[in-house]
């Protein structure tokens, strides 16, 4: 895919939340442990709740910086990957916490990926507070995740 506008990336990662949701979603129908279903559960939560924010994010950002244009910004079809993904039956919660992470790892690189090629400082502000937050709620996912363990 190729993001031309700062407005787009934010509305196509906010898409890809809503994809990763959905992938949870039908992994949770798959499963076979409770536990498994449980955290799945908490994820597609979490991703909705994250697509929301971004997408009010989109709806409050001044218009000068979502109009910001790139040139060469270029990401793998993610709704793609999200959709083909598969998952045996007796995944296991570190399966699924590896999935997430990894999936979430390339929406977070292609946020900085995009802040480094920011020219404008208020943009590239912007899009480096967006990485932090999400790496705030990655590393709060996991402490969650991690807790359900001692359920």
């Amino acid at each position: 895919m190729r993001i031309q506008q700062l407005s787009e990336l934010l509305d196509y990662v906010a898409t890809c939340r809503l994809e990763m949701a959905q992938l949870y979603s039908r992994l949770h129908t798959q499963a076979d442990s409770s536990r498994v279903k449980l955290m799945l559960e908490y994820f597609q939560q979490h991703q909705r709740q994250t697509a929301e924010k971004i997408e009010n994010y989109i709806d409050e950002a001044p218009k000068k910086i979502l109009d910001t244009w790139y040139k060469d910004i270029v990401f793998e079809d993610f709704v793609a990957r999200c959709q083909k993904q598969t998952m045996p039956a007796n995944m296991t919660e570190d399966d699924v916490l590896e999935l997430h992470l990894e999936l979430d790892n390339k929406l977070i690189g292609l946020i900085e990926k995009t802040s480094l090629s920011s020219a404008c400082s208020e943009t590239k502000g912007a899009l480096e507070d967006l990485v932090r937050v999400e790496k705030i709620q990655q590393q709060r996912l996991v402490h969650s995740s991690i807790r359900m363990d001692d359920i």
